[in-house]
């Protein structure tokens, strides 16, 4: 097993080599920058899918699909100005999550990470699905339409196993994609519009109306609602702008200037490439499709179906698959975060062995899965879903921003001010735009499950307070003098049963005790003879049950006994034979190891085991 497991992820690294895991702003742009970047891939799509399905016509959704693309760049813009004040401010990462916790308080704090932490498991079934979507849509893998399911899972594990190796191993394997998407998607934009506006030698996107699930081409109507729903899709591209704030720590020194660079290097690159792919699309005038996506159509239509097209969905699929990525870099270290402040399980908080957030990894990757199986691998299912807790976690980011300059009245703190009010205003009227817009459309679940998660939160955190309180020492405590009552567990008699009466009697105990369940006479002869021919003179104890059960018998056994002796612990000494191989352990009776599970529970209990290893 531990060959497997350093095959598959790699040699453990010291804590000495923390340092040099940082990676440099050319790989942290692909692998925190990747999610957002990816979105260009659909959210020109999601915008007519929300538009057309919702009643108006094809040629309407295409004519807003510039103005929202507009819209949405100059939130964009905001989001980002804003975004690298926090990383300034706040250069140990945490983000959304630490920005309310100094400024807004509690209650603020736990609903942007509760609003994170479902945004990146989105974040993962969105990606993953959306790359299965970029593969089916190239006809030679059409056929595999069916297994959808299937091959986001096996993309779930394979990117799992990459990230369990480590932050810098990964943001190598994964640059190389990142940086051929965004060639190709940049390729399609200009060598598109060069053959719509000069050389003026291609035409429209051929319509299949059977693959078109929206309103007819001619008529619908396009009112508000639809135009701020669609909107709402569009702005998924935003998801993903705060992965860097939350990852602060993960940049080559100096960390925040880094980090700066890297947003505004994103923010340049996302605002082209989801601008230049609106208007592709609103002269080539693409449809919304489950079989094909819109990148795929307008990539046949500009490259034929050749190489370069060929070339262009792979890299679509790749960056799609691996913008995942980015939620396997920030949700272990936000819930590390989160663990240390006592709000999650803190086994969260521990680092693997390659130095990286692995149970994170792990719950992220399972949740994930769920949300794909359950929503059958489908992207615009899930889109409804998402977006609402990003824009929730901006909103309370640029509020704790604003009292935080208030607060610390820095160097143009006034300006500063000024950025992320701007931010606070902006995302909070996009919540709201998504919160209504999406409601019924499934927006309403990720409201319910960030609900719920915070009162997990709580409730975890109420834990730990009560158990810290119980463990802690008072003045004047002084431990109880105590009694020890050994109990050693027996059945037949064998090596391991007579180390285990040696290492009971070597304990001093003040009551020492063997007891054995028997289920007839015959059992109860045959080790009292046994007793006998080794000469055993510890006291043998046999509790009739005929029933053949061991816990439940052991158990009223040591009630009993608990009662004849005040201020007493109750020790039970459990011989154990241990085989060379791990295999062999399923060929033997794991009675004891459950009797030790319910003796766990038991005050006043301690458990004993005494292994015997066979040779």
């Amino acid at each position: 097993m531990a060959l497997i497991k350093r095959l598959l992820v790699g040699r453990p690294i010291p804590t000495t080599e923390q340092e040099h895991q940082r990676i440099p702003k050319t790989i942290a742009l692909a692998v925190f920058s990747s999610d957002a970047i990816s979105s260009t891939a659909y959210a020109t799509e999601e915008i007519l899918f929300a538009i057309v399905a919702g009643g108006a016509s094809l040629a309407l959704g295409l004519d807003t699909l510039i103005p929202i693309a507009i819209a949405v760049i100059a939130l964009l813009v905001i989001v980002a100005f804003s975004y690298r004040q926090t990383i300034f401010a706040y250069p140990s990462g945490g983000g959304s999550y630490v920005v309310s916790r100094e400024n807004l308080g509690e209650n603020p704090s736990l609903i942007a990470g509760a609003s994170l932490l479902v945004d990146y498991i989105l974040t993962v079934a969105v990606s993953i699905s959306a790359g299965v979507a970029a593969i089916i849509s190239i006809p030679e893998f059409s056929d595999l339409a069916d297994s959808r399911v299937e091959l986001g899972i096996a993309l779930i594990i394979f990117i799992t196993l990459m990230n369990l190796r480590g932050l810098k191993e990964s943001g190598r394997i994964f640059a190389a994609p990142t940086y051929l998407y965004i060639v190709a998607l940049s390729g399609l934009i200009l060598y598109g519009l060069y053959r719509i506006f000069i050389a003026d030698d291609i035409g429209l996107v051929p319509f299949d109306r059977h693959a078109f699930e929206g309103t007819a081409v001619n008529g619908g109507s396009l009112g508000l609602f639809l135009i701020l729903k669609g909107f709402s899709s569009g702005a998924v591209a935003l998801t993903g702008v705060e992965a860097i704030s939350n990852g602060v720590p993960a940049f080559r020194r100096p960390e925040s200037k880094n980090a700066a660079t890297t947003l505004v290097w994103m923010g340049v690159v996302l605002g082209s490439l989801f601008l230049g792919v609106s208007v592709l699309a609103s002269h080539l005038e693409p449809y919304p499709s489950h079989d094909r996506t819109v990148i795929a159509q307008m990539g046949i239509q500009v490259f034929g179906n050749g190489a370069v097209f060929f070339v262009l969905q792979i890299a679509t699929a790749m960056i799609l698959t691996l913008a995942a990525n980015t939620a396997y870099a920030d949700f272990p270290r936000l819930s590390s975060i989160i663990a240390r402040d006592g709000y999650l399980p803190r086994q969260l908080a521990n680092r693997g062995d390659r130095l990286v957030f692995s149970n994170g990894v792990i719950v992220l990757a399972g949740s994930a899965a769920v949300l794909l199986v359950a929503f059958g691998g489908k992207t615009n299912a899930l889109i409804p879903l998402y977006a609402v807790g990003v824009f929730t976690s901006f909103t309370l980011s640029q509020s704790g921003m604003v009292r935080h300059h208030l607060k610390e009245r820095e160097e143009n703190w006034r300006r500063h001010i000024a950025i992320n009010a701007t931010g606070a205003v902006a995302t909070g009227i996009v919540t709201l735009i998504i919160g209504v817009s999406k409601f019924t459309s499934g927006a309403w679940v990720s409201i319910v499950v960030i609900s719920l998660i915070i009162l997990l939160f709580k409730g975890i955190r109420s834990h730990y307070k009560r158990v810290g309180k119980a463990l802690r020492v008072e003045p004047g405590y002084r431990a109880r003098p105590l009694n020890n009552t050994v109990v050693v567990l027996v059945g037949r008699v064998h090596k391991g049963v007579l180390n285990a009466l040696a290492y009971a009697k070597s304990l001093n105990p003040s009551h020492l005790i063997a007891v054995s369940v028997v289920s007839d006479e015959e059992e109860d002869e045959a080790i009292r003879e046994q007793w006998a021919e080794y000469g055993i003179e510890i006291p043998l104890e046999t509790v009739y049950n005929p029933y053949r059960e061991m816990s439940r018998p052991v158990l009223r056994f040591i009630d009993e006994l608990d009662k004849q002796w005040e201020n007493d612990v109750i020790t039970v000494v459990i011989p154990e034979f241990v085989v060379k191989r791990w295999w062999e352990h399923l060929l033997h009776n794991q009675s004891a190891l459950f009797l030790k599970g319910r003796l766990l529970f038991r005050k006043g209990t301690v458990v004993t085991s005494v292994p015997y290893h066979v040779e």
